[in-house]
């Protein structure tokens, strides 16, 4: 008794903890996702389609998969075998899930994340972005913000694209778009983090929100307290 849920909703947490399905609902959403299976991949030869019809390189990606566990590069179809089986292996060992998918393998992008909070009256709000591409094995090293490859117009590209996708989940609370930018400027949604991260302190710097307090009115049925012009 007293005791309240106070994160998003399960349905979202559950939703955006499957890579494909996130996936699957970004694209439905009109959501940009690197060109791939929004479906798990079976098999090797369903791999090798995927090389021809998106070219190669390719990633295999562990459905249930994060923190850079469960990924393997593939060059060129010889090597899909090894890929997709070490994958699975992978997925199953960290995961309990040997689901996999295949994604383009982006050349050297940068990983730009950003911030939202929604609330349970459809207000969404971006609260800018956070540059994590210094990482040692997918694991973030630095988070800077504003990120130094991300213009005021990519900024608001980026903005939009982490409202709809917060929207399309019906998602409720503090969480965070990851996204890839590539070299060439286009930005794709990666995964969500339906929570508060370690790291939220940076943008709560660089705005002066402490986003712990607006997560917690969130739960507790208050409507957002800014409009997107005053962030």
């Amino acid at each position: 008794a007293g005791l309240a849920w106070i994160g998003p909703p399960p349905a979202a947490i559950e939703l955006m903890g499957s890579k494909t399905e996130a996936r699957s609902a970004m694209a439905a959403a009109g959501v940009p996702i690197i060109p791939g299976a929004t479906e798990p991949v079976r098999t090797v030869d369903e791999v090798v389609a995927l090389g021809e019809q998106i070219g190669y390189p390719l990633i295999i990606k562990a459905a249930a998969g994060g923190g850079g566990k469960g990924m393997e590069l593939v060059g060129d179809p010889s090597e899909a075998p090894r890929a997709f089986e070490a994958a699975q292996r992978q997925g199953l060992k960290y995961f309990a899930d040997d689901a996999v998918y295949v994604e383009r393998y982006l050349e050297d992008p940068r990983h730009v994340e950003a911030q939202v909070l929604a609330d349970a009256h459809g207000n969404v709000l971006f609260l800018g972005e956070r540059d994590c591409t210094i990482q040692r094995r997918h694991q973030k090293l630095i988070e800077e913000t504003p990120s130094p490859a991300v213009d005021d117009e990519l900024r608001a590209r980026i903005g939009r694209i982490a409202v709809d996708a917060a929207r399309a989940v019906g998602y409720r609370s503090a969480g965070t778009i990851e996204g890839l930018l590539s070299r060439e400027g286009e930005y794709f949604f990666l995964e969500m983090n339906t929570r508060i991260q370690v790291e939220h302190t940076v943008t709560e710097l660089a705005t002066g929100l402490d986003l712990v307090r607006e997560q917690v009115l969130i739960a507790a049925g208050e409507p957002l307290s800014l409009r997107q012009e005053d962030v």
